[in-house]
């Protein structure tokens, strides 16, 4: 893993549609490969799969038929770096919203596990659509998961 004291950032388009999601995911992976932990790029990886899922599922595309994804890592002092997730649809009636799902069922948790792996995580809005973010910090409260058994 190389560390570096330069802000980088990436935005893609990817097609509003199933395979959107998955191609996403391979360019986060590809390009933050080696440049953040691997358990924090599984976490990432993560993330923007419900991200971007929830916005082809739930929310209008942008012009083009597209998602606009995008990925920052930003320095911070020590070791490590602030990363931030970025995917902007074209909105949705309503807002993006975590939901109560049942044991049973198949879907309702995709807010749940980005509450969960992100430090936070909210809703921008404009006159164009809809931006959901989710920053990682390094100096952001431990997963109680992630924590070395003493």
């Amino acid at each position: 893993m190389t560390s570096g004291s330069v802000e980088r950032s990436w935005c893609v388009v990817v097609p509003h549609h199933p395979t959107g999601a998955r191609l996403a995911r391979h360019r986060l992976a590809d390009e933050l490969t080696g440049l953040v932990p691997t358990v924090l790029l599984a976490d990432l990886v993560a993330v923007l799969a419900e991200l971007v899922g929830n916005a082809i599922r739930h929310a209008d595309p942008l012009p083009g038929r597209v998602v606009r994804v995008a990925w920052r890592l930003s320095p911070v002092p020590g070791d490590g770096h602030l990363v931030q997730l970025r995917v902007t649809d074209g909105g949705a009636g309503t807002g993006p919203r975590m939901r109560a799902a049942s044991p049973d069922a198949v879907d309702g948790r995709g807010l749940h596990i980005v509450s969960g792996l992100a430090t936070r995580w909210g809703v921008d809005r404009d006159g164009l659509g809809q931006s959901v973010w989710a920053e990682f910090d390094p100096a952001g409260t431990p997963r109680p998961d992630l924590v070395a058994a003493g």
